[in-house]
């Protein structure tokens, strides 16, 4: 549902949505855009039923949700007809990133949160005579805001994630892909969670900067650069703690010990799968001059080799969105006019009538292009050739993105080396956009992709205060350094000084 027009306004003072299909250009439905005032409300619901949910272990709150997964393996057909229908997508790519991730992320969650939020005891070094606790309390109603490219599982994630830990949670979907979270509300209530805990609002920028300013404990957002700052200046203004996924440009190293038939079929999936449209796809190609000329070959004819349709087998789908199809011709006809040379794609498809362009392969660019430079997000893959690894590093690393990045070697330590040279969150060798989906994992940006991580322990732990308890153990009725002081104190503590830090043996033992 990526064409948003001005619908028809059903109840006084809403504004309504018409969507219609990326892929053919049918009207698919109506929302109505749900105003601060509805979001304020929403607000107090979920703060009223939060506490009777947190006063839950984690484990009864881990077999509840759990609930979805039979619910959602038996409506999965209704589901990826929902998103096929919303975003275009090939009905395979739907159903393994949708579908099995979904289910695996619930699964994946509910076994282990129990552990991961369970209490720990912490060793003092020094106050020996207490003892210290870290206890993972909820911070109460979190604000999650989702995109458009994978409309169920970005919203899922961080939803099961920000439950488990013990808040209310209030979903703001795309206006591009309403319907995909409104199934979300569907599979969370088939889990008979309290009413109001999860709600969804539904809306455009009106709802989702509404949202931003209701007074919620957290803001969890994934999205474009440019709104995740107005979300963070938003956050910080409000000293509301936030979580921000934002862009990529991300590159892929191919040094020239590389295996090239895996990296051009790396290269492909990376740069074209959902058309280009994920944040951690292949935007630029750095590739050692000796072998650039062979991989070159190998991505051209594996790129025109992709079928591109609206219905039946097919590998690529439309663009979901209009203004980003907006984006990609623009880069690529700057790109054509300053000598970049198209191999292969470098237009609408003239076959189908939807937002579709042609996997598109691009040579003799260079690094000060566009292209090179600003987030496409869309089924283009520029290539430049470099003299070695070192200037295809340097040119990595001069961008103002750093989600993720890609290196393709058969020397595993040069791998390794290169992963750890890139300033990037994520990095991964001899393959390609693993890292969300590796639930164990840590995903986050550095430089403008991003603040703080989802997934990982610290993704879970995120939704919650890690609240300090320290006790007295042995119940003596005065400390050392209470009241009153005096000079022998004085002494006694200088003395502890010069022996526990002014001594190498006192700083071994420390």
């Amino acid at each position: 549902m990526a064409i948003v027009e001005p619908g028809e306004e059903k109840t006084i003072g809403r504004r309504s949505l018409r969507l219609r299909s990326p892929a053919t250009l049918d009207v698919l439905g109506e929302i109505e855009v749900q105003t601060a005032a509805d979001v304020r409300a929403a607000v107090e619901v979920a703060r009223k039923v939060q506490p009777e949910w947190a006063a839950l272990k984690v484990a009864e709150r881990g077999r509840i949700l759990a609930r979805a997964i039979p619910a959602l393996i038996a409506r999965q057909d209704d589901v990826v007809d929902t998103i096929v229908r919303e975003t275009g997508k090939p009905r395979t790519e739907a159903f393994a990133v949708e579908v099995l991730a979904a289910c695996d992320a619930i699964q994946y969650w509910t076994k282990r949160a129990p552990r991961l939020l369970a209490d720990r005891s912490v060793s003092l070094h020094l106050l020996k005579t207490k003892r210290l606790r870290i206890a993972y309390r909820p911070l109460g109603v979190v604000g999650i805001i989702t995109p458009w490219n994978f409309p169920l599982m970005l919203a899922l994630n961080p939803t099961i994630q920000a439950l488990l830990a013990g808040n209310a949670v209030l979903l703001k979907p795309s206006e591009v892909t309403p319907y995909s979270g409104l199934l979300l509300q569907d599979l969370l209530r088939a889990t008979r969670i309290p009413e109001g805990l999860f709600q969804v609002l539904l809306g455009d920028g009106e709802t989702g900067s509404a949202l931003v300013e209701a007074g919620v404990d957290k803001i969890s957002f994934t999205g474009s650069v440019r709104t995740g700052r107005k979300v963070a200046e938003a956050c910080g203004r409000n000293l509301v703690p936030c979580t921000l996924e934002l862009g990529g440009k991300d590159p892929m190293i191919v040094c020239a010990d590389a295996d090239l038939e895996r990296a051009a079929n790396g290269a492909v999936y990376g740069a074209f799968s959902n058309a280009g449209q994920i944040c951690v796809s292949t935007e630029r190609v750095y590739v050692v001059d000796e072998v650039a000329d062979a991989f070159t070959q190998k991505v051209v004819e594996k790129t025109a080799a992709l079928r591109q349709g609206a219905s039946g087998e097919f590998d690529v789908g439309p663009m979901i969105w209009p203004a980003q199809l907006q984006i990609v011709e623009r880069q690529v006809e700057e790109a054509r006019a300053r000598g970049a040379r198209v191999l292969t794609g470098g237009r609408r498809n003239p076959d189908l009538p939807g937002l579709f362009y042609e996997p598109t392969v691009l040579t003799d660019v260079t690094h000060d292009m566009t292209i090179m430079r600003e987030e496409t997000f869309g089924p283009v893959l520029p290539i430049l050739r470099v003299r070695d690894e070192a200037e295809a590093l340097r040119f990595a690393n001069d961008s103002r993105y750093g989600l993720n990045a890609n290196v393709w070697t058969r020397d595993r330590r040069r791998g390794d080396l290169l992963a750890r040279a890139v300033q990037s969150g994520s990095v991964v060798v001899n393959d390609c956009m693993l890292t969300y989906g590796a639930t164990e994992s840590p995903f986050g940006g550095v430089k403008e992709s991003g603040i703080g991580q989802v997934n990982g322990e610290n993704g879970l732990r995120s939704f919650c205060h890690a609240q300090s308890i320290m006790s007295d153990r042995f119940g003596a009725k005065n400390e050392f350094l209470w009241y009153p002081y005096s000079g022998k104190k004085l002494a006694w503590l200088q003395r502890v000084l010069r022996w526990v830090w002014g001594t190498p043996l006192g700083r071994l033992l420390s």
